[in-house]
């Protein structure tokens, strides 16, 4: 199977973006042809006024990729803006997408709701389905792994799929969702920069209990002799994604019930889990920080792959189009 992700280059990587990781970790190693890639034309969608970082940030967003566990050897980690192709099958894809349909997109109109501080009533912003329409089609990719909010940007791309096919002969195949896990931010809310409630993977043992510790739990245990319901605590969400121990997990879950465990100690034994889980992650980060020829080898690899693929692609679209010159 193929399978194609990516995402922006805002910053450093959180821990909601770890699971997802982990989730392209195990398609890459499962024998998949992967593609995984830095979506810097994407953060311009929104972000098109602060790009003073965005170099910096690029290089950031694929040392997190390597430390957490991509493999270079077994995917392709390339960086969007370098593969001129994307822009000209956006091009020519945009030429057949009604304005309307875009405009019924729901993530379009919620951004517009929620980032209205900014200027994003853009051309490129509304035409963000569709490049990423480009994305996955300039691949071939058979599977998508995305979260909930952005599986109706894959219906629209299935939808831009059909009418392509219908118009110029069959070119392109329609991807199937791949639905990622999600954690939500220590608040219980989405997990978001914007909302102060995330903790970045390049991190530490202190920043990590000052988010953890102050956790909402189960409502319903108000005080540490209140049984309560470890399905409704967002804290056992953050056992089960960072590998806490089927013995601890029995254990947690008997001591909540029963309230025989305190809150407090339930965020111990999880501060522990993300601790063995983490400190590989920051051994490898600070590797890559002191040797930054290895990634910007495997970005220019990676590029290189990607670029010998997305020609292979454009020579089809084009001749399907009639655009042979």
């Amino acid at each position: 199977m193929r399978v194609l992700s990516g995402m922006r280059p805002t910053g450093k990587l959180h821990i909601g973006n770890l699971i997802v990781l982990d989730n392209w970790i195990t398609l890459q190693n499962s024998g998949n042809k992967t593609f995984f890639f830095v979506a810097d034309w994407h953060m311009l969608t929104t972000g098109y006024e602060n790009v003073s970082n965005l170099s910096e940030f690029t290089t950031t967003l694929v040392r997190e990729y390597l430390a957490a566990g991509l493999n270079p050897e077994k995917s392709t980690i390339f960086v969007q803006s370098a593969i001129k192709e994307h822009a000209e099958l956006y091009l020519l894809l945009s030429m057949i997408v009604p304005l309307g349909r875009l405009e019924r997109v729901p993530t379009y109109k919620e951004q517009l709701r929620e980032l209205k501080e900014r200027n994003i009533s853009t051309l490129g912003f509304l035409g963000y389905p569709v490049l990423q329409a480009a994305d996955i089609l300039m691949y071939n990719a058979d599977g998508v792994p995305v979260s909930e909010d952005q599986a109706f940007h894959l219906e629209l791309t299935r939808e831009i799929v059909r009418r392509f096919n219908s118009l110029y002969g069959r070119t392109f195949k329609e991807p199937k969702t791949l639905l990622t896990p999600k954690l939500l931010g220590t608040d219980g809310r989405k997990m978001s920069k914007s909302y102060g409630n995330t903790i970045n993977i390049d991190t530490n043992t202190r920043e990590m209990e000052k988010m953890i510790m102050p956790m909402k739990t189960d409502p319903a245990r108000k005080r540490r002799t209140d049984p309560g319901t470890p399905e409704k605590c967002n804290v056992w969400n953050y056992h089960l994604s960072f590998g806490t121990s089927k013995e601890k997990l029995d254990e947690i879950r008997h001591g909540c019930t029963h309230a025989t465990i305190g809150c407090v100690d339930c965020k111990r034994i999880l501060l522990e889990s993300m601790k063995r889980r983490l400190e590989p992650i920051w051994e490898k980060i600070e590797y890559f920080k002191t040797h930054p020829k290895d990634v910007k080898d495997v970005i220019f690899e990676g590029n290189k792959r990607a670029r010998v693929a997305a020609q292979e692609t454009m020579k089809k679209v084009k001749s399907a189009v009639n655009l042979v010159h």
